[in-house]
């Protein structure tokens, strides 16, 4: 999914048994903590209200913009922004890995021995094997660095374990003072 083909739609049409081998979604994730007050006003406040934490976690595709700022969707679209709940209602069982190269997408709510709800309970539960994901808000620069490495080692018939650690070795050598551009991914398997 790319390009103007980065929608919503796309990304809900890969659900059932034809889903992708290899799922990569290079986009804007976001994530916010359990709430205080509770005062829905506008579409992005709704999000930030939720008591689910499924519904604060996401991926924005085309569209989400315009959802997020005016309130409304796009003529014949839904609204671009893919919840981690909407995500858990999907089925994937071919999807051996899927990378998510976005800020903040590892992040979720706590729940004791249930462990992380968010976009890793979500992929998981749509049956996804392996996934890649941020930590916290990723630099662009780096993050294709990271990218480009870690698909080379898979391209040479590395393991997806074995070719996440060698592309964080690299980046953790070249980048040694600033975990910054080399620490944000990790690996949930």
């Amino acid at each position: 999914i790319s390009d103007e083909n980065a929608t919503e739609e796309s990304l809900k049409s890969l659900d059932g048994n034809s889903s992708p081998a290899v799922l990569h979604i290079a986009s804007h994730g976001f994530f916010f903590p359990d709430p205080k007050d509770k005062k829905p006003l506008n579409s992005q406040q709704t999000f930030k209200q939720s008591t689910n934490p499924l519904l604060r976690s996401g991926l924005f595709f085309a569209g989400a913009f315009y959802t997020w700022t005016k309130n409304k969707n796009v003529s014949g679209l839904e609204d671009g922004i893919a919840t981690a709940y909407e995500i858990a209602n999907m089925y994937l069982p071919n999807t051996k890995l899927c990378v998510l190269s976005a800020c903040e997408t590892g992040l979720g709510d706590l729940y004791g021995s249930e462990g992380v709800l968010g976009l890793q309970r979500a992929f998981r539960i749509a049956g996804v094997k392996n996934l890649v994901m941020s930590l916290w808000k990723v630099p662009d620069t780096e993050t294709a660095e990271f990218m480009a490495l870690f698909y080379d080692h898979i391209f040479k018939q590395q393991t997806i374990a074995d070719s996440f650690q060698a592309a964080q070795s690299t980046m953790k050598n070249k980048y040694r003072n600033d975990p910054y551009k080399w620490a944000a991914f990790i690996l949930v398997r």
